[in-house]
């Protein structure tokens, strides 16, 4: 019997896209949390794997001619775990082509942008004194989401799923679109987005990948559990990333 796929994780839309990706699969797996409010991510043995300080990250130990590999971001995790399973990915270049561009769509789009949402309406508040200092930021990125919950509505409008049938395209948009309400959308604005959002909720293998890890996450962060996490979350540059691995690997 194969060894379990080690998924390197912590419960956000990221880390879900993945468990949500094995569970579909029925891919056996592992969790190795790496608790990024913590500095976990700074780890020069997690560096090794995910050089961008970054989760999520797998390390598959039967992967090509038997071998283990590891592999980081999301969206190649989820093309790799496409092309090991033969599922959720088509073989026809058609096909292949439309579930890759939706993918490509939401790691540089609905993800960054929904992030940046997230940042200036649950952190920034926490860390700046003055509202007025966010507010453009706020605003711009709020606004940003908007057009794109307005591009999948207008997908959504003809086709069930994203690229036409159920595939990682929505199991890396999911995550993020699901939350869009607490990050300055109104799914009545966007009920073909809601109605997807349902559905895949639904999915057995959706709920059983939401209940991965969930002891890990701390629902509610005061301002000085943010202040704590920030050093490790935000403003980090490459001489910081350097210092905290070698704090972290001295045990500093």
């Amino acid at each position: 019997m194969n060894k379990p796929i080690e998924l390197y994780f912590w419960p956000t839309p990221n880390g879900w896209k993945i468990a949500i990706a094995l569970e579909e699969m029925q891919l056996p797996y592992e969790l190795k949390p790496v608790a990024i409010g913590r500095g976990d991510q700074f780890k020069p043995e997690f560096l090794a794997i995910s050089p961008n300080n970054r989760m999520p990250a797998i390390v598959d130990p039967d992967g090509p001619g038997g071998q283990p590999i590891s592999i980081f971001e999301s969206g190649a995790i989820l093309q790799y775990l496409g092309r090991k399973t033969g599922q959720l990915y088509p073989r026809d270049e058609r096909e292949r082509v439309e579930v890759e561009q939706w993918l490509i769509w939401q790691v540089a789009n609905l993800g960054p942008i929904a992030g940046q949402v997230s940042h200036f309406v649950n952190y920034a508040p926490k860390l700046i004194e003055d509202p007025a200092l966010i507010e453009y930021a706020k605003t711009r990125y709020v606004n940003e989401l908007n057009r794109l919950c307005g591009v999948m509505e207008r997908r959504l409008a003809e086709r069930p799923f994203l690229a036409g049938h159920y595939s990682i395209a929505d199991v890396a948009s999911w995550p993020w679109a699901r939350s869009v309400h607490r990050l300055g959308q109104n799914f009545d604005d966007f009920p073909k987005l809601k109605d997807w959002v349902d559905r895949i909720h639904a999915r057995p293998a959706v709920q059983r990948a939401l209940k991965a890890g969930e002891e890990l996450r701390q629902q509610e962060l005061s301002k000085g559990d943010v202040q704590a996490m920030a050093k490790h979350l935000f403003g980090q540059t490459a001489a910081s990333v350097e210092a905290a691995s070698k704090a972290v690997g001295s045990g500093q």
